[in-house]
């Protein structure tokens, strides 16, 4: 039979893992599309996060019942994320496409702008957790909060239709076509830029739902956003730069590697631990696990 301590840490690593996989499938959407990595994509995590934990509280306060207060919440931070995302890539990267110094320093820049400003508006202290579904169920003897049960089921049903819909869709398959090879794509006609900006777009809601969904099995603050940014651009180095697949398949090895060894040694040597695993693959297999050459 297995240990509750097993069946704990298995959640625990699951609850974690759905969030950066999301996380993470934004950072390879982007590099994949626009061969970019944006910086600026934990501000997004993070102004989601903490608009539902401000928004959800308010709208409990005006006497609606909390679930459909976090469902417009989250549909409220995410339009709004997405269009500080539009302005982001409208006004700024648009002019560094497939320019990885040039898009480095805009979006480093912008995520030191925004940790700033953030810090100045909504100050530093830890937000408390919105209980958005009280109580617990039991999943083999252990009892686990039944919002973290929601949250996971929600992360997993939401990558599951953006992997789908990259498969199966004309927007995914064009999205494909673009990151495999960006010229033949366009000589096919396909619109570049406005693709470019579709996807930029497609992974800003993702950051913003993986926000969303993380504010009530966390505490928030506006320096969330980069812990979260290493962690997933780490995933998605191990899985491999701008691979679907690889992203979620790293997001979990993170997942597991800081729930596990941040209980059994502790949350510094579980972070060491994931540098190694890094370091390991990158010196095994330089593309990733599932990158293409």
């Amino acid at each position: 039979m297995m240990s509750a301590t097993f069946v704990q840490l298995v959640i625990i690593s699951l609850e974690i893992g759905s969030v950066y996989v999301l996380f993470s499938l934004g950072l390879t959407l982007i590099f994949g599309i626009m061969k970019v990595v944006n910086f600026a994509h934990g501000q997004f995590f993070a102004v989601s996060a903490i608009l539902v934990t401000i928004l959800v509280p308010f709208l409990a306060a005006h006497g609606l019942p909390v679930l459909p207060a976090y469902f417009l919440a989250t549909a409220t931070t995410v339009a709004v994320t997405v269009m500080i995302g539009w302005g982001v890539y409208q006004f700024g990267l648009v002019r560094f496409l497939r320019d990885m110094e040039g898009a480095f320093i805009l979006t480093l820049g912008l995520a030191m702008l925004s940790d700033g400003l953030m810090l100045s508006i909504f100050g530093g202290a830890p937000r408390p957790e919105p209980v958005i579904v009280p109580g617990t169920v039991r999943i083999f003897a252990v009892a686990v909060l039944a919002q973290h049960v929601v949250v996971f089921g929600a992360a997993v049903c939401i990558t599951g239709a953006l992997y789908w819909s990259m498969t199966a869709t004309r927007l995914g398959k064009a999205l494909r076509a673009i990151a495999s090879d960006h010229e033949a794509a366009m000589l096919q006609g396909i619109p570049y830029r406005r693709l470019s900006r579709d996807g930029f777009l497609i992974a800003t809601a993702l950051a913003a739902i993986a926000g969303a969904l993380m504010a009530p099995i966390s505490e928030v603050t506006p320096a969330v956003g980069n812990d979260y940014l290493m962690n997933g651009f780490m995933a998605v180095v191990v899985g491999g730069l701008g691979s679907v697949p690889g992203a979620i398949l790293g997001a979990m090895f993170i997942a597991v590697i800081e729930a596990v060894g941040g209980y059994y040694v502790g949350p510094s040597a579980a972070t060491m631990a994931i540098f190694v695993m890094v370091i390991v693959v990158l010196l095994i297999r330089p593309r990733g696990l599932l990158g293409r050459a």
